[in-house]
């Protein structure tokens, strides 16, 4: 199994996010799950590209072209995937994955979780997505994916798509365990 997470370039402000990045990647090691990433060696990207690798696990680096460049890219992955752009970065991501999750970070990690979990509304994949909640990090997000609903602007199926945990170890435990709903305009 492959799974995908997708976090910040930074490390933010709390330590607990960092310890948050070295939970999930001895989990993900002590499972023999491979990592998929972005590629980077900062913030919690470098944090949890690293303790994976400490803890015998296998990652696999996606890294567009011009972050590469700016001498981003970790050397030290078990592989490297240098691509062209942000766009094939994501399908690539997409496509050696089995299940997404979004540690704390900004507007790429937002950016890349909601598109997976889109995706996944539509049919181009059957694939879990989850939010490892760290702290609260995402509390107030669940909050309006709960509004979305409330609004009518998201069925309780596709809402349901999501986990959102606060522990990873049971995070992993429900992405392994997924099953889809129905596809949407089918």
């Amino acid at each position: 199994m492959r799974l995908a997470v997708f976090c910040g370039a930074a490390a933010g402000n709390q330590p607990v996010y960092a310890e948050a990045a070295r939970l999930t990647a001895n989990e993900i090691a002590k499972r023999n799950i491979e990592l998929v990433y972005g590629g980077g060696h900062v913030g919690l990207m470098g944090i949890l590209a690293d303790a994976t690798l400490e803890a015998g696990g296998s990652v696999i680096g996606v890294i567009p072209e011009s972050l590469k460049a700016r001498e981003l890219a970790h050397q030290g992955l078990t592989q490297l995937h240098v691509v062209r752009d942000m766009h094939e970065r994501k399908a690539l991501m997409a496509d050696l994955s089995d299940g997404f999750i979004a540690l704390p970070g900004g507007a790429g990690t937002m950016e890349e979780i909601f598109e997976t979990w889109t995706w996944g509304i539509l049919g181009y994949h059957r694939k879990p997505c989850a939010f490892f909640n760290v702290a609260g990090y995402f509390d107030l997000l669940a909050q309006f994916i709960a509004h979305m609903e409330q609004q009518a602007f998201l069925e309780p199926s596709y809402r349901n798509m999501l986990i959102i945990d606060s522990q990873i170890q049971s995070l992993i435990n429900n992405l392994m365990t997924y099953q889809p709903p129905e596809i949407k305009w089918s």
